[in-house]
């Protein structure tokens, strides 16, 4: 019963202190608030790359060439000639464990249907790339190995290419024109919509690897080759295959290798840890406004413990103990945060939301930083609370009652 009591106490003297105890409250707010939102965007940001690692495939190897070098200079990454389309045919035929290889080329054409033009990336590549990147077919069919073989002029488009080509027409069976060539539509993919970088996943055109390659960009060599793992726990055994074969192939006894294997899944853990390192620095630097709202609550507990220096004495004539003047001042101190930690939640939820609608950034509100924070505000009343508690139960009733 005396627990209530002191708790019915303990909001009468913050609601007759309204403007003091909103300050008081006001660098628990803004500490709770601060580490729920900046949680939130280290948790966006590791959602985001998250995202765009998953979006290029599961158990996914790629294959890039190296850098140039030119008289002691060194170009861009990828920059060298040194992948063949017969490379990645070796890797599917030499290298177990894989599910699919799929050899890539792209550049951005004009594509044209009859008056309507549309600038867009087109990509060559082979049936594999389907399953690789998860591409549904929502009308027509994808390219097939026979389109591969045969150089066929075919193209599969996103929906973005066919709305502005096509708007509300049907786009199977019909022509377009890319880089002035004739290609025959045989494919619509599903709506894919932007990818967590942004970029309209929609807005390419799709043709046979062969096709791009010797018809279209004049090409002998490709930019990447996607290889697919059939379980995780063989990505650094194919990974190693794959750098021998190349080696092989491209001849590179005693030589530094001219290509480049990348293992999303050692990327994506990379890339998780040092996107967790970033939200823990945020919330850790967020987290010092709680220890200030903390010293603000035990700064104007101490001015509270003087102002009722005379209330405390009459409280010890009539028999309140030591522990009942604690629990009487460490009750305050702990509704002090445990209200600013609930309205800070509220500020930290809402300023994360309007982060991501008005910055156009993504946020991710999760429970843990609400629970851990809501406990660290309550834990500041505590620990902060506990001198000034200590102090107001030690007073002499005689010298508190003679207090002017």
């Amino acid at each position: 019963m005396l627990f209530f009591e002191s708790v019915q106490i303990a909001l009468k003297a913050i609601v007759s202190n309204k403007l003091r105890s909103f300050l008081t409250m006001l660098g628990i707010i803004i500490g709770v608030a601060a580490v729920i939102s900046m949680v939130s965007i280290g948790m966006g940001v590791r959602s985001n790359v998250q995202s765009s690692i998953a979006s290029l495939g599961s158990n996914m190897l790629i294959v890039t060439p190296g850098a140039s070098n030119t008289k002691g200079v060194r170009g861009a990454a990828g920059s060298r000639k040194t992948l063949k389309y017969e490379d990645a045919q070796a890797i599917k035929k030499h290298i177990k464990n894989i599910d699919y290889v799929s050899p890539t080329v792209s550049a951005s054409y004009q594509i044209v249907n009859g008056h309507q033009n549309w600038n867009s990336s087109v990509m060559g590549v082979t049936p594999e790339y389907m399953g690789i990147q998860s591409l549904e077919v929502s009308a027509g069919s994808f390219i097939t190995q026979e389109n591969v073989d045969k150089r066929a002029r075919v193209a599969v488009i996103g929906t973005t290419v066919a709305t502005n080509l096509f708007g509300q027409e049907n786009p199977i069976g019909k022509s377009i024109r890319v880089n002035n060539q004739p290609f025959r539509v045989v494919g619509l993919l599903k709506s894919k919509g932007q990818s967590s970088m942004g970029q309209d996943q929609d807005d390419t055109v799709i043709v046979p690897i062969t096709t791009a390659m010797n018809r279209l960009m004049a090409l002998t060599y490709v930019r990447t080759i996607n290889v697919q793992v059939s379980s995780p726990d063989k990505m650094d055994q194919v990974e190693d295959e794959i750098e021998q074969l190349l080696r092989t192939r491209h001849k590179l006894n005693g030589k530094d290798d001219d290509f480049t294997v990348r293992n999303l899944t050692s990327l994506m853990e990379t890339m998780t840890q040092t996107t967790t390192m970033i939200t823990l620095l945020l919330g850790s630097i967020a987290g010092i406004s709680l220890l200030v709202g903390g010293i603000g609550i035990m700064n104007i507990m101490m001015v509270s413990v003087t102002e009722r220096t005379r209330e405390i004495g009459i409280r010890k004539a009539l028999g309140a103990t030591f522990s009942n003047i604690m629990l009487q001042f460490l009750i305050e101190s702990i509704t002090v945060g445990v209200v600013g930690g609930v309205i800070g939640i509220f500020v930290g939820v809402a300023g994360a939301k309007a982060i991501a609608y008005f910055g156009n950034f993504t946020t991710v509100v999760t429970a843990l930083p609400i629970i851990v924070s809501f406990a660290f505000s309550v834990g500041i009343g505590l620990f902060f609370g506990i001198y000034p508690a200590r102090k107001a139960a030690k007073l002499d009733p005689i010298e508190a009652l003679r207090y002017e």
